[in-house]
This record gives structure tokens, sequence and C-alpha cells, in this order.
């Protein structure tokens, strides 16, 4: 099933990310940690590409996987920063031939070790690589509430993610936030220059104190005066840590959807039981 038509047909939505191990080593521990997370019942669930597209060819799997298996709707990533235009297209005709129909169409990280492949500079132009290869897909997009790492103006950044709808984005993904009133003064200025496609919030439970410096190295993410002191005060207690930053979580998404932003995304980081305590608080809210 399209994401697409997932949101037509219900009011609040509910999904999880997944990702790919970076070595065959790793792929049975995450196929498990996939299936519990499926076994929840979610709308749809994301599988990551890996910087580089390094996990590529467990990404088309394990989708397959939950969609063949659980029945469960996927979103399958896919990254063009490394790839060549040749590869792109063996990606997409891959993922059409396993049944997978939603794309999520990123630019994806520069690695380290500096750009290897110059055929794309733009997500914009990997959604229309896939929309002249096969325009069936539902094709969803990345934005960011707090404006990208890379770009000095929000405003800038305003005109190519319309770039990017106008390219052909039916939905889009919003770089993790823990401050909701940052999406809605985003969601305002998004709205007023014509974007008018569903965006769906990313939300990063924060379960151990690693991941505070993490979200704001890699993207940047104001942490709320709130969050810091939620987080010193358990810092020393995994266990305690963990719950609260499923409850503060839990907080944002009642939050979001009292005010009308209703489908949600979680980056749930193969961790089922983070999952299922989202689930957990949200049953009667969700369903």
């Amino acid at each position: 099933m399209k994401i697409s038509e997932i949101f037509k047909n219900k009011e609040v939505t509910l999904s999880f990310e997944v990702f790919p191990p970076k070595t065959d080593a790793g792929y049975e521990a995450v196929e498990k940690a996939a299936a519990q997370i499926a076994a929840l019942s979610p709308d749809f669930m994301s599988v990551t590409y890996g910087a580089g597209g390094g996990t590529s060819k467990n990404t088309a799997s394990i989708a397959a996987g939950l969609q063949d298996k659980y029945g469960v709707c996927v979103l399958a990533h896919l990254t063009c920063v490394s790839s060549t235009r040749e590869t792109v297209r063996k990606m997409i005709t891959e993922y059409k031939s396993r049944g997978i129909e939603n794309i999520m169409a990123l630019r994806g990280d520069i690695p380290r070790e500096g750009r290897v492949c110059f055929d794309y500079d733009h997500a914009t132009d990997l959604i229309y690589d896939i929309k002249s290869i096969d325009d069936s897909f539902c094709i969803g997009g990345a934005c960011y509430p707090e404006g990208h790492v890379e770009c000095e103006r929000q405003s800038e950044d305003i005109v190519h993610l319309k770039e990017k709808v106008d390219a052909g984005c039916d939905f889009l993904t919003t770089q993790m936030f823990f401050d909701n009133s940052t999406l809605y003064q985003f969601l305002y200025r998004i709205r007023e220059k014509g974007i008018e496609v569903p965006v769906v919030p990313g939300i990063m439970p924060i379960t151990n104190t690693k991941q505070v410096a993490r979200s704001i190295a890699l993207s940047g993410s104001t942490i709320p005066q709130k969050m810091k002191i939620m987080v010193d005060r358990f810092a020393d207690d995994p266990n305690k840590l963990k719950e609260a930053g499923i409850i503060y979580a839990c907080d944002q998404i009642i939050d979001l959807i009292s005010n009308g932003v209703s489908h949600i995304h979680v980056y749930s980081m193969n961790k089922p039981d983070i999952a299922e305590g989202i689930m957990r608080n949200l049953a009667t809210i969700i369903r």
C-alpha cells in the first residue's frame, strides 16, 4: 500500500524506523528486532539505506521481509550522494520487483572520505530520476524544522524544499526535534510558501546520555532546558532515563496530535522495547 493512501484513510498514524546492520554478521539480530517492532502493528515501517549506501543490499531484503512476512507497509530509503545513476536505477528496479511501493528519497550524508560520485547533488535530482524511471512510487522526502545544517538561512532551505515537493515528493518527514513549538513555526512558514503535502514529525526518544550529544552533532537539534534537566536527573540510572525518555516522546506526540499534527514517525533505533513503550502509552489515542 502507498503511504499517501494510509494518510488519506487514517486520521492518526504511528510508524517506526529501523536500520540495516553494518555487516552481514548483524543481519539476524536486526531482522529479529524489526520483526518484534512489526508485531506491534504500526501503520508502516521505514528501513534506512546507510551512509553511502553501504547497507543498501540489506535495505531491500529487510523491507521486503517486513512486508511479505508480517504484512506491514514499508518505506525503503534510497540515498544518492555516493551513487551513480546506474546504481540508483538498479535499486529502483529491485524495490519494484519486491513489491515495495514507497521510497524515501534522500541525498544522504557526505562520506568522511569525501564525495566519490557526482551524479547527484540534491535529493531533488533523485526524485526527478525516480519519477522518470517509474512514477508509480509514493515518494517521501526529508525536511528540517530548525533548518538544514548546511544551509545558512532557513528561508533558503524552504525554497529548496519547495523544489523537492514540486519534483514529485508526496510527503515529508522531519529531522528530529525536541520542542514542538519549533515544528509549529516551521509548518506556518512552509504552508505560507505553498508547501501543502503532509508533514510527518520525526520523534527521537532520548533514552541514554550519548544520544543527546549525537543528536546535536548530527542534526543541530536544539535541546530544551526541560530535556536537559530530565537527562541530568536520571543520567546515573539507565532504566529510569529510558522510561523518562519514552514518556517525554509520548508527551511530544500527544501535544502534536492535539494540535492536528497526527501522522507521527518514531526513530526507534532498532529497539523493540522503545517502540513497545511508545505504543503502550499511546494505544488508546492512536487506535
